[in-house]
């Protein structure tokens, strides 16, 4: 991949328009994938299982004038607009700004939409760089270049997404957005040619019947996860915590085996051990609503988990078919008085960024 002189795209996007998308997910074993806590335990191979899930952020490209580039977002009061050469990449969508400022772009407009509520813990922005690149890798190939792989996109987007916010990011969320499904991811940022290996756990058919054993709500309280991030990483480095994730990961790996199976029970069990150790080694995680919602997932006999770095945000439930439908209005309940809370209707979906 190389970096491109600058184009204008408005009379391509006033002849055409373009759109790309990406799905969120929800996980388990989620921080393993930051490289300061991976690449030294690499031994241990450091795993991550995440589902991509029907709710896509959507990116659409307009023309604007040339010299200049604009970002909006549903959920976002305010739009930035910018000419090319003083793209600010520490703004609000400073990681947006940055992806365009490599391709060399101008003359556009981008707006972002997503299906998941804004700041819900289901890997918003990171979702939002990958469908902004591909919908950037298609103007290449309009333009005669080299079309960009889903690897490529990949690549492109976790070290854009890192690199702006001096580091300490991971990689699962740009994973799950680029190829979508269900999917065990083992962290090796040591090896050069590749910084994971992919495990897909199920086909189509599995993942549908997946989607009818899980359960994912929105607690109506938005997070920001990159100080949470931040204190868990310290305490990791510092050796306080790190026992306990190491014991978290061999759960996450036998998770990944019990999915892959599809013994259901055996899953929410695991998920339940999961969430027993990350009540001590990152606490913070869950505030009120959220650590009640995983107490009734408990106790109705599925397991339950934070989304992404927690604090807010949504959870989600795994369980046999009539625990998750007992589940549901145990949460619908709890949730109804709660604004902008409750179950986000979606399942697995199998499509990575398109």
């Amino acid at each position: 991949m190389k970096s491109f002189m600058p184009s204008s795209l408005r009379k391509i996007l006033e002849q055409r328009l373009i759109d790309a998308s990406a799905p969120c997910r929800i996980d388990s074993g989620g921080t393993w994938d930051i490289k300061a806590m991976a690449l030294p335990m690499e031994g241990i191979e450091p795993a991550t299982v995440n589902m991509a899930l029907t709710l896509r952020t959507w990116v659409h490209l307009s023309p604007f004038k040339d010299g200049w580039v604009g970002i909006s977002s549903e959920g976002f009061p305010h739009a930035e607009q910018y000419p090319l050469e003083n793209l600010p990449f520490n703004s609000l969508f400073g990681l947006f700004f940055a992806a365009i400022s490599y391709f060399g772009f101008h003359g556009f407009q981008v707006n972002i939409r997503s299906d998941s509520p804004v700041k819900s813990a289901l890997g918003g922005s990171s979702t939002a760089i990958i469908a902004l690149i591909k919908a950037l890798s298609k103007i290449t190939v309009i333009l005669g270049r080299k079309k960009l792989s889903c690897r490529e996109i990949l690549h492109l987007g976790y070290y854009l997404e890192d690199g702006v916010n001096n580091g300490n990011c991971g990689l699962q969320d740009q994973a799950a957005a680029a190829y979508g499904g269900v999917n065990r991811w083992i962290w090796r940022y040591g090896n050069r040619s590749s910084p994971f290996k992919r495990d897909s756990l199920l086909n189509i058919k599995g993942q549908k019947e997946l989607s009818r054993h899980i359960l994912v709500a929105y607690s109506g309280k938005s997070h920001v996860s990159s100080l949470i991030n931040r204190s868990w990483v310290n305490d990791f480095l510092s050796g306080t915590t790190r026992a306990g994730w190491i014991k978290a990961n061999d759960i996450v790996r036998e998770l990944a085996e019990a999915i892959k199976e599809m013994d259901w029970n055996g899953a929410a069990g695991l998920l339940k051990n999961e969430m027993a150790i990350r009540r001590e080694i990152t606490p913070d995680a869950l505030i009120p609503i959220t650590e009640k919602l995983v107490d009734q997932a408990e106790s109705t006999g599925c397991g339950a988990r934070f989304a992404g770095a927690g604090a807010g945000g949504s959870i989600w439930a795994m369980g046999k078919k009539d625990k998750i439908r007992d589940l549901r209005k145990i949460w619908d309940t709890t949730l109804a008085p709660i604004k902008d809370a409750g179950i986000l209707d979606c399942s697995i979906d199998p499509t990575g960024v398109k």
